[in-house]
C-alpha cells in the first residue's frame, strides 16, 4: 500500500515539475526573436524564382524582420506580398521556435510553389508562359521550361481562349503529347502544327472542332504513314470537315 501511495506521488511531482517546467519555456519563448529566415521550394518545379527574388519580396513585406519577435511578425502580409509574383502560386509563412543548450532563437520560414507552365507563347503580342487555368508567367533567365510553343499572330485572349484548350488536350493524349513539336498561328488564324515524326505539316484552319480534326489526321497516319511512309508528304490538311487533303512533295 505504501509503495503504491510512493508511486502516485512520484506521478504527482512529475507532472507538477512538467507543468512547471513548459510554462517556464512558453514565457521565454514568447518573447524570442527572428534569427534567420530560411527560403524552400520543389527544386523539381518546372519553373523556379531565385532565392534571391523570394528574399526581395520578403523584404518588400517587411525589411527589419530578423531580430524583431516571432510574434510581432504579420506571416499574412508577407504572403500576400511573394504571392504578387506572377510565378509564384502561392507562398506559405511559418514561425519556428528552435532551442539550442542555452537559449531560443527564432526561424522565420517560406515555403514556395511556382506555376506550372503549359504553354510557352511567342507572338506578335508578346512572349510569356500561361500555366493550365490562364495565368501569364513572365520570361526570366532564371528559369526555362520544356513545353509546348505557340508562335505567330494572336493575341493574349487567343492564347488563353483557344489555344490553352488545344494544347491542354494534346497533353492529356499520349499519342499527340509524343508527336506534336510547335505550333504557329498565320495572320489570317490559320493554325499550323509541327509534328516531330515525318517530314511533314499539319493544317487545322480554325482550332473549332480540333478532337475531330486530331482524330481524322491519326487516321490517315495509321492508313497512310504507317508503312514507312513519313517522308513523302509536305503538307497534310484536315482544316475542312470530313476531309484530309494531303500534298505530296
Amino acid at each position: 500500500m505504501l509503495r503504491k501511495i510512493l508511486k502516485l506521488a512520484g506521478y504527482f511531482l512529475l507532472a507538477a515539475f512538467l507543468v512547471v517546467t513548459l510554462a517556464f519555456s512558453a514565457r521565454q519563448s514568447r518573447h524570442v526573436a527572428c534569427r534567420n529566415i530560411e527560403i524552400e521550394f520543389n527544386e523539381n518545379e518546372l519553373i523556379k524564382t531565385s532565392r534571391e527574388e523570394v528574399a526581395r519580396l520578403i523584404s518588400a513585406a517587411d525589411n527589419k524582420l530578423v531580430g524583431k519577435e516571432l510574434r510581432d511578425i504579420n506571416a499574412e502580409a508577407i504572403e500576400k506580398e511573394i504571392e504578387k509574383h506572377q510565378a509564384i502560386l502561392k507562398a506559405e509563412v511559418f514561425k519556428v521556435v528552435a532551442k539550442d543548450s542555452t537559449s531560443y532563437k527564432g526561424i522565420l520560414g517560406v515555403r514556395v510553389k511556382h506555376r506550372e507552365p503549359a504553354l510557352r507563347v511567342m507572338s506578335s503580342s508578346g512572349t510569356y508562359y500561361l500555366d493550365k487555368t490562364g495565368e501569364k508567367i513572365p520570361i526570366s533567365s532564371n528559369y526555362t521550361a520544356n513545353v509546348l510553343v505557340a508562335s505567330g499572330y494572336f493575341t493574349e485572349d487567343y492564347a488563353k481562349n483557344e489555344l490553352l484548350s488545344f494544347v491542354q488536350f494534346l497533353e492529356d493524349n499520349p499519342f499527340w503529347k509524343a508527336q506534336i513539336e510547335q505550333i504557329y498561328v498565320e495572320n489570317d488564324g490559320n493554325v499550323i502544327v509541327t509534328p516531330l515524326v515525318g517530314d511533314h505539316l499539319i493544317e487545322m484552319g480554325t482550332l473549332d472542332n480540333f478532337q475531330e480534326k486530331l482524330r481524322n489526321m491519326k487516321a490517315f497516319y495509321e492508313q497512310f504513314l504507317v508503312h514507312n511512309n513519313w517522308d513523302k508528304y509536305k503538307m497534310v490538311s484536315v482544316k475542312y470537315k470530313n476531309q484530309i487533303i494531303a500534298k505530296k512533295k
